[in-house]
This record gives C-alpha cells, structure tokens and sequence, in this order.
C-alpha cells in the first residue's frame, strides 16, 4: 500500500494549491480527483470559462455598438457564431487545466483518478471509472471536494432548457428569452453574456435587490447600468413553479404586491447558489461531521473532529469564492509544516466579472450600522476620470468607509472598469491596517482608473475630492 504525507481530494483551487504547497514544504503528496481532467469547478466549468465568454461576448458588444464611435468601421453584418466561441471558451479551459497537471509533475505529486473516500481516518478509497478500487494511506488528508449548483425543490433540472450554469456554457444556440433564477453573481454574468449576444433576459430575484450581498449601493448601481443594457429585472418576487412544454418553460412568481408574474422563455437558468459536495466521501467511516447546511464542521484552523483529516473551499464555511479556497489550501498545509499562518477572512475580496465590473473588500455599510459602528464616506464618480472618459467607461463609482474617529479603512466598495484588478489595492491597504489619509496623499499614475479610489480617499478625508 502507498504511503503518503498528505492526501487531498479534489483538485479545484483549494486542493491543487494545497497539495503544491505540501509538496513544497518536503511532504510526500497525492491527490485525487474523480473527473478526467484537474481544475474542479473553477477551472472546467465555473471561473475560467465563464470569464471567457464574458470576454468573448464583450469584444462582439463593442464591435456592434462602439467601434463606429471609436472611428472603426466594419463592413458588413458582425455576426456571432456561438460554436465558435464555446470553442475557444474550450481551449481556454484546456490550457489551463494541462496547466494544472504540469504543475503536479513539476512538484512530483501523485495523482489519482477517481472518487476518494474514506475507509477510516488514514486509508482512502480510490474507485476508478473503469478498474479496480485501490486504497492509499494518509497521514493527512484535506478535504477540497468543493460544490455543486443549488436548486429548489419544485424545479426538475432537464439540463436542456432548464439548466445550471454548467449548461449554460456549452449551450447550441443562443436563447430567445433566457429567464434567470437569482440575481446573484453567477446568474448576472452569464445574464450578461446571453444578453450581449442578442437574447431577451430576465432576472428573478427572492430579495429585495441584485447582489444582496454587497453593498447596497453596488446593488443599486450594477441594477442601474443592467437595466440600461435592457435587462429586465423583478425583484423581490418568490419562484413557485417552473415548467417546460417543448421548447417553452414558463416561470410563475408571487409578486410583491400579492399578485403572480408569469413570464415565458426558451431557457430558464436557475441560480440560486451553489451547495458544499460530499456525495461519496463517506465522511462517517473517519469521523468526519457535517452540519445542518452539509458543510464539514471545522475549527479555527480548518481542521475536522479527526485531527488529521482537514477541509477547505466551499465544503466549509465561508464564501464560496476560489481565492479564499487557495488560502485555506496554503494555510493548512503551513499549519501540517509547522508553521503558524492566519487569514483575514474580513479581507478576502468579492468580484462581480461583470461589465462595469463590481468588486469589494471590508465591511458594508449595512454592516457597520448593524453593529453599530461611526463612519464615514468618501466616493467618487468613475465619470470624472480622463481615463474612463477616454474608454467610454463612465458608469460606476468608488467607495470607501473609513472609521469616524480613527480614519482606518474599513471597507471598499467599487462598480467600474477593471474593479476587479483594482480591489486589491484596496486588499493591500487595509491588510496594512491604512487610514483613507494614507492612501490620499499616495501617489496614483495618471490616467488611470485607480485615481478614483484616491479620490474617494481624499473624499473621506473631509470632502477633499479634486475633481468633482
């Protein structure tokens, strides 16, 4: 029987960069992954792919609407053709995931194909799709198994009309109406990529806003630009049937005022959330616990009831976001060396890849007045930068909350051009525990979208804004 330090299963962000930092650190590693290709969700069928076809379908935005404005001119009909795209959305995710494999070559981790799961608390399972089950042995073993999409009880997922995000990016055609469950992240990107294509899309949200959990004004904002773009939004309005007849589903919601929306389409999209996955892990045989929403139970330092079997990612607590995945993955395995590293979880950031695209990091300030905590703010206008001007990216803002008496920053908040890079300024401010004062007198290049997050900065320091 193999014997090994360490073994991970799953091979999504948290787990490959688990088990790199393993095998950096000197431990003998393995992991496992049931699917034929490594990567998980993030790379195969969620982060990666989706960002392509955000691009993919942005490019064909910009050529049918801004080129002319731009003095490019094309003649002819500008056509989509989505097999194409899903095509290069394909050899994106390819690349990456041999990415992965030479990355496990390189630091010489084994890697197994198959479902792990536990015998007891130091012998994993490894059932193959063809073969026979082998079994390893463990020292450690973290758990990075990940999520699956959520749904709701009364929707049958045909996965041909009525669809996941999976679905949705590999689909034949571009849909007429495409109507979304959920107005959170993942429904909102997708949303955007159908409806730059041509498709109607309509957005069903429980709550009473998009994003529900950001800040309110990014939901405000993000819902603003969205409807401009024609998306058609309803919230606050409770799901309680979906049905398929043909090529036609039809969606029937309570309404808010009491009264039922109906609305009709040929794909219904439903995103609702994503749930941790643990389907054959068989957690009990090592004394693994879950609890009442199936994350694995896990103290301070991600470790289980069985103090040699961790988990980490979206199987635990926390945001299901990628990045914090890797961290937790980087942080187990330090803590298996010996050493004694923490994570902030107040300072991972939440990106929207969205155009404009959303992105924060601290607190709300929903919740600072929840807990009761004396601030103040400092925005600024995207549309007052020479740089957004230039690029016809005007929408959006930044936003910092700085403590009332002591000027720390205490949350960032922004809707614009390229958020999603400029967050982690704002990530790097606040790990260094800075005042708004310490980034307004920072120098910011000019042009540059980062300028309005000097000022807001200069705004929270006392309406210091210079050009507003």
């Amino acid at each position: 029987m193999t014997q090994f330090d360490v073994a991970i299963i799953g091979s999504g962000p948290g787990g490959y960069v688990a088990a790199i930092r393993c095998a950096q650190l000197g431990m003998k590693t393995a992991i496992i992954e049931k699917y034929t290709t490594l990567g998980g969700t993030c790379l195969n069928v969620g982060c990666i792919p989706s960002k392509a076809m955000l691009d993919s379908s942005h490019h064909y935005e910009d050529a049918v609407k801004h080129f002319e404005e731009h003095g490019i001119e094309i003649p002819g009909d500008i056509k989509v053709n989505l097999e194409k795209m899903i095509g290069r959305k394909q050899a994106v995710v390819d690349q990456t995931t041999k990415g992965i494999q030479f990355l496990m070559d390189k630091n010489k981790i084994e890697v197994f194909e198959g479902v792990g799961s536990f015998k007891d608390a130091t012998h994993i399972n490894i059932k193959p799709a063809k073969g026979k089950t082998i079994t390893i042995e463990a020292k450690n073993t973290i758990i990075a198994t990940g999520s699956k999409p959520a749904s709701l009880p009364f929707i049958s997922l045909d996965k041909e009309r009525i669809i996941t995000s999976t679905e949705a990016l590999e689909l034949k055609e571009i849909p007429k109406h495409m109507v979304i469950i959920g107005g959170g992240v993942i429904g909102l990107e997708l949303g955007q990529v159908y409806k730059r294509l041509g498709a109607e899309v309509s957005v069903v949200e429980f709550m009473d806003r998009i994003i529900p959990g950001m800040d309110g004004g990014l939901s405000k904002e993000l819902m603003r630009v969205l409807k401009k773009q024609k998306v058609k939004f309803y919230v606050s309005h409770k799901v309680k049937s979906v049905a398929r007849k043909g090529k036609e589903i039809t969606i029937t919601a309570d309404d808010p005022k009491g009264g039922e929306l109906v609305l009709k389409g040929d794909y219904c999209l439903v995103s609702v959330g994503r749930k941790p996955y643990t389907d054959g892990l068989n957690a009990d045989a090592a004394g693994v616990k879950m609890d009442s929403k199936g994350c694995i139970e896990v103290n301070d330092h991600l470790q289980t009831r069985t103090s040699n079997i961790y988990a980490i990612g979206d199987v635990v607590r926390g945001a299901m976001l990628a990045h914090k995945a890797e961290e937790e993955g980087t942080m187990v395995a330090e803590i298996l060396a010996g050493q004694k590293p923490h994570i902030d979880y107040n300072l991972i950031p939440n990106v929207v890849y969205t155009w404009p695209e959303v992105a924060a990091v601290g607190k709300t300030e929903e919740q600072l007045q929840e807990m009761g905590i004396a601030y103040k703010v400092g925005q600024f206008p995207m549309r007052a930068l020479g740089r957004a001007r230039a690029s016809m990216d005007i929408d959006g803002f930044v936003k910092i909350l700085a403590d009332k008496n002591t000027d720390e920053v205490l949350g960032v908040h922004m809707i614009g051009a390229r958020c999603a890079d400029l967050i982690t300024e704002a990530v790097t401010a606040m790990e260094f525990r800075a005042s708004a004062e310490d980034i307004a007198r920072m120098s910011h290049a000019h042009p540059t979208y980062a300028e309005a997050i000097k000022e807001a900065a200069l705004a929270a320091t006392g309406d210091r804004a210079l050009h507003v």
